[in-house]
């Protein structure tokens, strides 16, 4: 309250303090009086221009947010099935890599048994060549036994005889 009373006091002085050149009075009041009507005059012819473009540009604003409120919910969206697809990418590469490894093991005892099948054939073949060689051997043998015996003709010998010897070239 005091402070009210002392702005009122001290009030008067502001007003009517002039440089102390002149004695006369100052035209504040004029000039006040002028700026008010200045200032009216400007509010008449600018005020709905003015008050239209903040409409404008506030409408244009409120219109640029929108849309980058919905390019941000559709980046959010393609996010989002961006992240599915590659969660699902990556269930596609765990089921194809656990199949390749089930591929690979069945490739490797497919290999192993056929590999078990060749040598097991590849050792019946060898042994057939050795039964047969044999058998020729013992052909080659008898026959050269035999031609001997027929190209000596001095010796008479009985099949019990022709039996042992041939048993014996044999063995």
């Amino acid at each position: 309250m005091k402070i009210n009373y002392f702005l009122l006091l001290l009030a008067p002085m502001a007003l009517l303090a002039s440089g102390g050149e002149s004695g006369g009075s100052t035209d504040i009041f004029p000039r006040a009086v002028n700026f008010l009507i200045f200032a009216a005059i400007m509010y008449y012819y600018v005020a709905d221009a003015a008050k239209q473009w903040y409409v404008g540009r506030k409408n244009e604003i409120a219109t640029k947010l929108d849309s980058i409120q919905v390019k941000l919910k559709e980046s959010n969206s393609k996010k989002e099935t961006a992240l599915a697809k590659v969660e699902e990418a990556k269930a596609n590469a765990r089921v194809i890599v656990e199949t390749a490894k089930k591929e690979a093991l069945l490739l490797a005892d497919k290999v192993a048994q056929d590999a078990d099948v060749e040598i097991e054939s590849l050792s019946r073949a060898f042994e057939d060549r050795v039964s047969i060689e044999r058998r020729k051997m013992q052909r080659a043998i008898v026959c050269e036994v035999l031609d001997e015996m027929f190209k000596e003709g001095s010796i008479s010998l009985d099949n019990d005889e022709i039996v042992k010897i041939v048993n014996k070239k044999v063995a």
